[in-house]
């Protein structure tokens, strides 16, 4: 897991995606599935990694269309019209290797219902021919097993501005964990990672929170590398339960803390009405966020300067610019 860091940083965070999403003829009727968001707003900030898994392993452009045929748990991955075209087998293997290429990505897009790419809810017909939204692609499939650890989502639910949020949020944390294995991993700086991680933790789950806070206290326990992993399996694993208004709302409160000898009666009452504001979704989170910021500049305080919470929010207009919300 440690040699996954690539050797020199570069300049934009790395993405595998589907490559029809990025304008690729690569679908079976010669068409693509073009992403106005993905390809005007994140191309500015994340370098797309494409692949087509089905023209890969061999299958031509335009082709015949497949399908998932079987067990929802185990399907195959078969012709829609030949019965005896199946590239079950040979989606797997790709996976396998890619999976083992693309050490390097901090995050995947998938396309969404595709038998090869789908993430969740593809379509898996049963032998009557009765179809249920119950599958993974292959090739997805097998890919987020061998990199668990990976924040995916797909197209359409980046339409979400809750799921695009959270994506985008793993995908920067995921990428600081590879800057800091690309320095060198020692048990201080892992310690230092997780200790200005742990607004956003406690920002997402209470209980993981202080389970990982214990267990990094005893970091020594276990060689390095194998800690490593298990931290971040499960970092990116809390991480990927969406953060509720409640939990922020908690994590707003706790910094409020460290306010509260410096600012007036004024400007505590303003920053807990932007609070239960937010809290009622009647403002987004960066609200709160930009006045603790404004505030924490005017009074610097050491622990709460070298906290990531406070430094990114994806829900910032850089990230929304174009996104239809």
């Amino acid at each position: 897991m440690t040699a996954d860091a690539p050797s020199v940083r570069p300049s934009k965070i790395r993405i595998g995606i589907s490559s029809c999403l990025l304008g690729n003829a690569v679908r079976f009727d010669a068409g693509h599935k073009y992403d106005p968001y993905i390809n005007g707003t994140l191309s500015q900030y994340f370098e797309f990694v494409p692949v087509c898994p089905e023209v890969a392993i061999g299958m031509t452009v335009p082709r015949e269309p497949i399908r998932l045929v079987g067990e929802p748990t185990q399907p195959r991955a078969v012709g829609v019209r030949t019965t005896g075209l199946d590239v079950t087998e040979a989606l797997d293997q790709y996976a396998q290797r890619m999976a083992g290429e693309l050490t390097d990505l901090c995050g995947y897009i998938f396309k969404r219902a595709s038998p090869s790419c789908g993430m969740e809810r593809v379509k898996v017909y049963s032998i009557s021919g009765m179809a249920s939204k119950s599958g993974s692609g292959i090739y997805a499939k097998a890919f987020m097993q061998l990199q668990p650890w990976l924040p995916v989502e797909e197209e359409g639910r980046l339409g979400d501005p809750g799921l695009r949020e959270n994506f985008i949020s793993r995908v920067v944390v995921l990428h600081r964990w590879r800057t800091l294995l690309a320095s060198g991993l020692t048990a201080g700086t892992l310690v230092d990672f997780h200790s200005r991680h742990k607004l956003v933790l406690l920002a997402h789950n209470q209980v993981a929170y202080r389970r990982m806070g214990k267990k990094v206290a005893d970091i020594g326990r276990v060689p390095l590398e194998q800690f490593a992993l298990e931290y971040l399996l499960e970092l990116m694993a809390t991480l990927r339960r969406p953060a509720t208004p409640k939990q922020h709302v908690n994590v707003l409160q706790h910094l409020l803390g460290y306010l509260k000898k410096q600012l007036d009666a004024d400007d505590k009452a303003e920053l807990l009405e932007t609070f239960s504001s937010f809290g009622r979704s009647e403002i987004p989170l960066i609200v709160p966020i930009t006045l603790l910021r404004h505030h924490f500049r005017r009074y610097p305080h050491p622990y709460v300067a070298r906290q990531y919470y406070l430094d990114f929010h994806p829900s910032e207009a850089r990230f929304l610019a174009g996104a239809g919300v």
